[in-house]
């Protein structure tokens, strides 16, 4: 199968947001799709968005079959341009482990290093992310905010992009820019 990496492009935003929603819909719950939906959808209104580190992967057909999101982000106010915030991440639940999250995450740190970020933070199973280079946050000075309900402080993780990349950086994770994660 041939598959391809875009930065998101006009035709392509209903088919991510709907894939995003079914992906988690399928592995989590409905409501869960439902929320993850309208965060992408709420952070595409935002200062936050770059459009071009939205990223879809399509086959032959020009289908969407993976997607990921990298959006500036901040910490008390600070680093919102050096610092990205990687979520949702999806794939198409039939064609998961075929590495196409892993692609599309690696390509979005490239393009993200070309433009000058200097680190990635990303909310989950540390299991899925540390192949890619993620670390524990907390061990960088970089903490989830009470309010964010962490399983486990391992679950926020972080990724610089360059040597010293996260020199500096410090501070909560806290999603309150966010009305979806209310």
């Amino acid at each position: 199968m041939k598959r391809t990496i875009k930065a998101m492009e006009e035709k392509y935003l209903l088919p991510a947001a709907q894939l995003v929603e079914a992906v988690f819909t399928d592995h989590e719950s409905a409501e869960e799709g439902a929320l993850v939906r309208r965060l992408v959808e709420e952070i595409r209104s935002k200062r936050f968005y770059l459009r071009e580190l939205e990223l879809v992967m399509v086959d032959e057909k020009d289908d969407v079959i993976g997607y990921c999101m990298f959006s500036r982000f901040h910490l008390g106010g600070k680093y919102e341009n050096e610092l990205l915030l990687l979520s949702p991440v999806a794939v198409k639940t039939a064609l998961q482990r075929q590495h196409i999250s892993k692609e599309l995450i690696e390509y979005g740190f490239e393009k993200a290093k070309a433009m000058g970020y200097k680190a990635v933070i990303v909310e989950g199973n540390p299991r899925n992310y540390r192949s890619r280079g993620f670390m524990t946050s907390a061990d960088f000075g970089i903490t989830a905010h009470e309010s964010v309900g962490l399983p486990a402080p391992e679950c926020l993780m972080v990724k610089p992009l360059i040597p010293g990349g996260l020199d500096g950086i410090h501070g909560q994770v806290n999603y309150s820019d966010y009305q979806a994660l209310r």
